[in-house]
């Protein structure tokens, strides 16, 4: 069974939890005797950043999908050397034969424009297979060895490209749901500190209670900094 994508519970960018985690474990660890009332260890909050740091250094998706937008355009590079070499046979097979006949038929390169990978791959295939079926009566139009290699090079040189940016595609997917997943680790911990540094400062210092708040936004976010920096002026 295909294992459910993880969804994130947090609704504001990633750049923004790693930045309210480092912030809040900063406040967390000036008040850690505190902290330790309530069972939170400095073990803890040790552990906490080691996961912060590791979602810091994570590969973020506009990263990921440059990486994946070069191996397309590779792999239409390719593609289209593969037709070029494809259709520089096509055309001597069709100087021999009318391209309405079967024999030209058979080559099986009708609507090469619109197959997908698969299909131009195996059109290449077919195209050298069925060739070498007819070099010798092909020969008088330059039909050769060397005019298939190129095609067969052309092909490999395809499906290569079609690997590595599937490759791409795969490690995109996995390197979402694994940066998610950690993210949601964090943002639980989170949480849980910002609930104990609430709950410590809730009758004695509203400031600093303020400091354990979360901002489900970006724009709220924005504003209680702004805020925090006017008073600080």
């Amino acid at each position: 069974m295909k294992k459910q994508s993880a969804n994130r519970k947090y609704n504001f960018p990633d750049a923004d939890l790693y930045l309210l985690c480092v912030e809040k474990l900063k406040q967390a660890h000036s008040e850690k005797a505190l902290f330790k009332q309530y069972g939170y260890e400095i073990q803890r909050m040790k552990t906490f950043k080691d996961k912060v740091d590791r979602f810091g250094q994570l590969p973020n998706d506009d990263e990921l999908v440059g990486d994946q937008m070069l191996t397309t355009e590779k792999k239409y590079t390719a593609a289209e050397n593969l037709k070029t070499a494809i259709r520089s046979v096509m055309t001597r097979v069709a100087m021999k034969y009318s391209n309405r006949s079967g024999r030209y038929r058979k080559f099986g390169t009708a609507k090469m424009g619109d197959m997908t990978d698969a299909q131009l791959i195996f059109c290449g295939r077919r195209v050298v297979r069925v060739s070498r079926q007819q070099i010798d009566f092909l020969a008088d139009v330059g039909l050769n060895e060397k005019v298939l290699k190129r095609v067969t090079d052309a092909c490999s040189a395809f499906e290569n490209a079609v690997n590595i940016q599937q490759d791409k595609v795969s490690e995109r997917d996995i390197s979402v749901e694994r940066r998610t997943d950690l993210g949601n680790q964090i943002y639980d911990e989170l949480i849980m500190l910002c609930n104990i540094g609430k709950d410590i400062w809730a009758e004695s210092n509203r400031a600093k209670y303020d400091n354990y708040v979360l901002y489900e936004s970006n724009n709220d976010q924005k504003i209680a900094r702004k805020e925090k920096e006017k008073k600080e002026k």
